[in-house]
């Protein structure tokens, strides 16, 4: 089954399979030894269970490799790259076989601390939402049957699924050593976590204090990015994909509840410089223009979130704003 999809990809695009969209890995090579981060708050209560470093380290190659896209030329990676806080710097990544995917792809930092995932909360635990991709057609597009049958025919990765696990692959092995690998990638500690949680007035400049003010007062930031990770984990309409004055479907394709039109999960606010752009559609493409966003009070519709509203902003506010994000972005150390 596999190799005859493949084989109609090949004839449908009527040349040779393209050479694989995989970034390099530029984790340190025992990043996971860095520990539970400074300013993030208290870790979910499994960080503290036991380390598999072997499942870990086998998640990360599975993120990191193109065979398991149906035509092996896009990774985990390949949509949450590195470099880009483990975000897409397109609005819309691409997938396999030329497709694109439907949504921007947020950052995967501090998905340990979710309790939905997806923008529109579709998966109820990591391990349900790292398999997702594999078998969307727009974005991998291999079936997981084909996927465990690729890995069982691989015999280093038969050999690492059984020295991690006692046995070969199977999808819940898979979606365990994905996920294991996600779980431990943290940001925090940042310049802003020094001059809150560490009393340290000198870790921000004049600016980045005057826009932590801002957040935390008219600009009402913290109404939705609340908490050491910067969201609250729900789900709002800002109007944002919003067509003839009817939002996109969001988490009421969920849930089915016409309340939750156009509604789409807060994403946190750590490492924003790295992860544009921004929305579950890639449409603002910097901070001053997110900023600017919610300054104008975000888009009308019929279902926008009752608390966004204009905001009283100067352009020195704004300015003020964008800076402090910025610092949320730096670690400390940098």
């Amino acid at each position: 089954m596999d190799i005859v999809r493949l084989m109609v990809l090949l004839a449908f695009s009527g040349t040779v399979a393209a050479q694989p969209v995989v970034p390099k890995d530029t984790l340190p090579e025992r990043f996971w030894e860095a520990g539970w981060p400074f300013g993030l708050g208290d870790p979910p209560p499994s960080w503290g269970g036991p380390l598999h470093v072997d499942r870990i380290t086998l998640g990360r190659a599975l993120f990191f490799d193109p065979l398991l896209s149906i035509d092996r030329t896009v990774a985990c990676a390949s949509c949450h790259q590195p470099q880009a806080g483990f975000a897409s710097p397109q609005a819309l990544p691409p997938g396999a076989a030329g497709k694109r995917a439907l949504r921007n792809a947020p950052s995967l930092y501090n998905r340990s601390l979710g309790a939905l995932h997806s923008w529109d909360g579709k998966a109820s635990s990591l391990q349900e939402q790292v398999v997702l991709p594999i078998s969307n057609p727009n974005e991998m597009d291999l079936p997981l049957a084909d996927a465990l049958g690729r890995l069982r025919a691989d015999a280093e990765y038969v050999k690492r699924f059984t020295s991690a696990y006692g046995s070969g692959p199977t999808e819940d092995r898979l979606a365990d050593a994905l996920s294991a690998f996600v779980f431990r990638l943290t940001l925090a500690d940042s310049p802003v976590d020094r001059f809150q949680a560490a009393h340290d007035r000198a870790a921000l400049t004049v600016e980045e204090r005057k826009g932590l003010w801002i957040y935390e007062s008219k600009g009402r930031c913290w109404a939705c990015h609340s908490g050491p990770n910067f969201t609250d984990e729900e789900f709002h309409n800002s109007g944002i994909g919003i067509v003839d004055n009817k939002p996109e479907p969001g988490r009421m394709a969920v849930t089915g509840d016409v309340a939750d039109r156009g509604r789409f999960r807060t994403p946190t606010l750590r490492g924003l410089v790295q992860s544009a752009p921004y929305m579950h559609n890639g449409s603002l493409k910097s901070l001053q223009e997110v900023v600017a966003f919610y300054r104008r009070g975000a888009n009308k519709n019929p279902s926008l979130d009752p608390r966004l509203k204009p905001l009283d902003l100067t352009d020195e506010d704004a300015r003020n704003l964008v800076a402090f994000l910025r610092a949320l972005s730096r670690r400390s150390r940098d």
